[in-house]
């Protein structure tokens, strides 16, 4: 890989990494999601070693994490989105970088749409209170994969907040159209796999109790409808309406997806 030039290599991870499109009302598989953010640390790292072979490039710009350096890299990102903003946030907005700029920031641009990807730790009234005082077009969507902070516009630009061996924490500033086009894709194949938050409230709340999480993980593993009934102690026709109600809320075709589903929600880990 080191070998290859400056635009063959991006070339071949940019193509790597496009994720497939989901089809209309169906959700991502998991490996799906995981592949995408794969995907995502494998073109950051790739941007990050060409940069370091070709330094005059202005491709990538890395930055020190410092927050006033960072604050001015994202009000510039910002008066250059004129319809689309994409946000991941790892944490919760007090720990980012990105967050609280992006969502409390008011401009003339009402068209634009932000969309912000968060994990459960990510819904707090902090938010929820910075969401209002800022943009009216907010789209948020929760999900359970681990993320990385950042933050792309008009799928032209993005910042990355990174943790580098040699520079430490820093946010790298790519303004290389295809690989910033990359990332986005990636961003809307995890987007494609996530839940708005009144869903992923609604379905752990209707699947919290002890039975739904019993009857999950043995439709995780693939358990038959008969051994599942007889380990939980219940009838069969008891535990088949169970699993009824689960794949219901799930919104699942089959057993194997509900489980599958509820480790995407978060209500399974997959070593349990």
């Amino acid at each position: 890989m080191l070998a290859m030039s400056t635009s063959d290599a991006r070339e071949t991870l940019v193509t790597q990494g496009r994720p497939s499109t989901p089809e209309r009302g169906t959700q991502e598989p998991a490996d799906g999601v995981e592949g995408a953010l794969l995907h995502a640390r494998a073109l950051i790292d790739l941007m990050v070693t060409l940069h370091r072979q070709t330094p005059r490039s202005d491709s990538l710009v890395i930055l020190p994490d410092h927050e006033a350096a960072v604050a001015n890299a994202v009000d510039v990102l910002l008066d250059r989105a004129r319809h689309s903003v994409n946000l991941t946030l790892p944490g919760s907005i007090e720990q980012a970088r990105f967050g609280a700029p992006v969502l409390t920031r008011r401009t003339g641009r009402q068209e634009r749409v932000v969309r912000l990807l968060c994990t459960p730790r990510g819904l707090n009234a902090q938010l929820t209170r910075a969401a209002k005082k800022g943009t009216g077009r907010l789209e948020t969507r929760v999900t359970h994969s681990t993320l990385e902070e950042v933050l792309i516009a008009d799928g032209q630009f993005a910042l990355v907040r990174a943790e580098l061996q040699t520079d430490g924490a820093c946010v790298l500033i790519v303004q290389d159209p295809a690989v910033a086009r990359t990332l986005d894709l990636l961003f809307a194949g995890v987007w494609g796999g996530a839940v708005p938050p009144a869903e992923h409230l609604r379905v752990n709340e209707r699947l919290s109790s002890d039975v739904a999480r019993r009857i999950l993980d043995r439709l995780r593993d693939g358990t038959t409808d008969a051994v599942g009934a007889r380990e939980i102690d219940v009838s069969l026709r008891t535990y088949r309406r169970h699993v009824a109600d689960i794949m219901r809320e799930l919104g699942a075709n089959s057993r194997f997806q509900a489980g599958m589903r509820a480790v995407e929600l978060g209500l399974l880990t997959p070593e349990d």
